[in-house]
């Protein structure tokens, strides 16, 4: 049932509409950021329409075709061979399925899966529902092989395309789709659902909650432990940055940055040194505790702020992104991060420090 779901009441509202009409469109769009929920709303769809026994427009949740669509009964392939992937993978249930982009894009042959799947009558229940995870991964050639079926979709099957990039679509393809937009969850949302589901402590979740950016995935995916690690490691980096001017600092952080146990921990890395820097600019321009991410952390985070100039935060977040950018084409890593560090550094003194400027 849609109450069980976190977040997104506008949505789940809409839905509800949509089944109590019951004018479901054959091609839905589901727009909105990673983790928020967009494949488990789908598959809350597809439960309302195949349930033996609803309760009112949703799914009951109990009965046997309920249980079987599913997060967790998707029967993805045992082995990491993209062609086991190309195919439809479906739930226990055989009338919903999903397709995922074998590498970097979704195929032909896969849209022409679900053209060809789409055309036969439910197996068990009344709908067929075909779920396409990261729809912003079809190339021209994919996205033409789906059109024939968006355009006309037999009224028994119903098609969901997932993406947190919608911008990344033709035109033809969002044309032929009813777009839903999922808001990111709030982090009372998100705490609540930790605390409920026991999945975290108080002040664990709270942490968790405020750091996930209104992705619910993201909190249940942080490894708590390591996070706080790596936090510890950018808040000395931080304070080297804008209190101490501590160069050799400076430099043993690019080498932990680069260490090759950290070498999948990289972005990460990098997202809670922005998550730290964008608190301390906060305080700088006096706003509230309550709007800090990392709350916990306040007493060290404002004697940072102290010593920001207005346009300083501004500057670094620029230059890492700047970085994110060059990650793209493969550069060295190591090279890169002693330069933006430096470069960081060299932008702008802390406020109450004089840089030295040797006589002619």
């Amino acid at each position: 049932m849609f109450g069980q779901l976190t977040g997104n009441e506008r949505v789940k509202s809409l839905l509800r509409r949509i089944l109590e009409a019951r004018r479901i469109p054959g091609a839905l769009l589901f727009a909105g950021e990673d983790g928020i929920g967009k494949k488990l709303f789908a598959l809350e769809l597809a439960r309302a329409l195949n349930c033996r026994a609803p309760q009112g427009v949703e799914g009951c949740g109990k009965c046997p075709a309920c249980k079987r669509i599913d997060v967790d009964r998707f029967n993805y392939p045992q082995s990491d061979d993209s062609d086991d992937w190309k195919g439809i993978i479906w739930t226990d249930y055989p009338d919903v399925g999903m397709v995922v982009a074998p590498k970097r894009v979704l195929l032909v042959d896969q849209m022409r899966a679900i053209e060809r799947e789409a055309n036969y009558r439910p197996y068990e229940g009344k709908a067929r529902v075909f779920l396409i995870e990261d729809a912003d991964k079809l190339n021209e050639s994919s996205a033409n092989a789906l059109l024939k079926v968006l355009e006309e979709p037999p009224h028994t099957s119903h098609i969901i395309l997932l993406t947190s990039r919608p911008g990344m679509l033709l035109p033809t393809i969002h044309s032929r789709c009813q777009m839903i937009r999922f808001a990111p969850v709030s982090p009372q949302e998100i705490e609540t659902h930790l605390l409920k589901n026991k999945i975290a402590g108080a002040s664990e979740a709270r942490i968790r909650a405020r750091v996930a950016r209104g992705s619910l995935g993201r909190a249940l995916a942080i490894e708590f432990a390591e996070y706080l690690t790596e936090r510890k490691a950018m808040l000395k980096l931080l304070h080297a940055l804008a209190v101490s001017d501590d160069r050799i600092q400076l430099l043993r952080s690019s080498e932990e940055f680069n260490d090759a146990k950290h070498k999948d921990d990289y972005e990460a890395r990098l997202d809670v040194l922005e998550a730290l820097i964008r608190d301390a600019w906060m305080l700088a321009l006096n706003a509230p505790a309550e709007s800090v991410v990392n709350e916990d952390l306040l007493p060290e985070l404002r004697k940072i702020s102290e010593r920001l100039n207005g346009g300083r935060p501004a500057g670094w977040i620029s230059q890492i992104e700047e970085l994110r950018e060059q990650l793209v084409v493969n550069i060295n890593r190591k090279p890169a991060t002693d330069a933006l560090f430096l470069t960081m550094a060299a932008a702008a003194p802390p406020l109450g420090r004089k840089r030295f400027v040797p006589r002619p």
